[in-house]
């Protein structure tokens, strides 16, 4: 156990991240707080944290995945059940943030979902959010309370270091938007770098264009902040193929896999899926193609610097 500034700390895990949760206060060499999350008959969360929380530090890890509401009721139930039992501190641990991608109006009378969210997070309880590859960085700006976004790609980075790669690598972006994250991936292991280019005529739709890039006779790996019906990473790692790829490899931060995503995936060239464990997976979910790489010794290493009041930047160094 080390010392704290702030007092006592207390981490609680709701449904969405109980195995996360529990990872994370062995790495701590701490007990997980007990923290009872039900349902009412009539449908309704019930929340009782049966020890004190009074004048503490406290932490509490929830994704807010599938069920997307419900996590993220019962960590607003969390949120206030400690402020009302004046806890000195409260942090939103939320490895995986929902809501993240409705961040703009994309069309008329459209709400701008990830901002309402952040509001009632305050509203609740949240004095800081500790979050991982949040959909776009800029939603930091709709908080006015701290928030930490930290990088999975480090855990990533670790992996494939220890596994080992091989060198006829190339790294390739499945889109525009995944660039920058691809681009620093490549630095990582001095590989070239490839781009799809696609369109999507609707959402949840993709159609591949072209591939920039060589690739033919290479082993690819596809990066992305997360995957979600896999339609994206699917499309993208047959066209590489079509191009003369060697083998496909991808990773992710979230992997969120909703619809037919694991059908997809078990059908796919996709060879290996390397995913971080923000999102706890179903049984049903837990294919061989599927790798789970846990992030437990970041967030506790964050957590240990937050509740110092010690520099959360340095974590972004690999």
């Amino acid at each position: 156990m080390f010392n704290q500034v702030h007092g006592a700390i207390k981490i609680f895990a709701g449904n969405g991240s109980r195995k996360l949760g529990a990872a994370i206060c062995q790495k701590l060499g701490m007990k997980l707080g007990e923290l009872d999350v039900g349902k009412f008959s009539d449908g309704e969360t019930s929340i009782n944290i049966k020890e004190t929380v009074r004048g503490c530090d406290v932490f509490i890890i929830q994704s807010t995945s599938i069920p997307v509401n419900d996590n993220l009721m019962e960590l607003l139930l969390i949120l206030d059940a400690c402020k009302r039992a004046s806890a000195g501190r409260i942090t939103a641990v939320i490895p995986y943030f929902g809501y993240a991608r409705q961040d703009r109006k994309a069309r008329a009378r459209d709400p701008i979902s990830a901002k309402l969210v952040a509001d009632i997070l305050q509203t609740a309880g949240a004095n800081r959010v500790l979050t991982m590859d949040l959909h776009s960085s800029q939603l930091q700006g709709f908080f006015n309370i701290p928030v930490d976004n930290l990088m999975g790609m480090p855990a990533l980075v670790r992996y494939f270091k220890k596994i080992g790669l091989p060198s006829d690598l190339t790294v390739v972006s499945p889109d525009t938007g995944s660039v920058v994250r691809s681009r620093a991936l490549a630095s990582k292991f001095n590989a070239p770098l490839a781009i799809i280019d696609k369109r999507r005529p609707r959402a949840n739709v993709m159609e591949v264009m072209n591939v920039i890039g060589d690739v033919k006779g290479r082993t690819c790996l596809m990066l992305d902040d997360m995957i979600d019906t896999g339609g994206t990473i699917c499309q993208g790692a047959a066209a590489l193929m079509e191009h003369g790829a060697k083998e496909v490899l991808a990773c992710c931060t979230h992997a969120v896999l909703s619809g037919p995503a694991i059908e997809r995936i078990g059908a796919s060239p996709i060879s290996k899926l390397i995913v971080l464990d923000t999102i706890e997976l179903p049984g049903d979910k837990q294919i061989d193609k599927i790798k789970v790489v846990s992030i437990a010794d970041l967030f506790a290493e964050a957590i240990e610097h937050v509740s110092h009041d010690l520099p959360v930047s340095k974590l972004f160094d690999d």
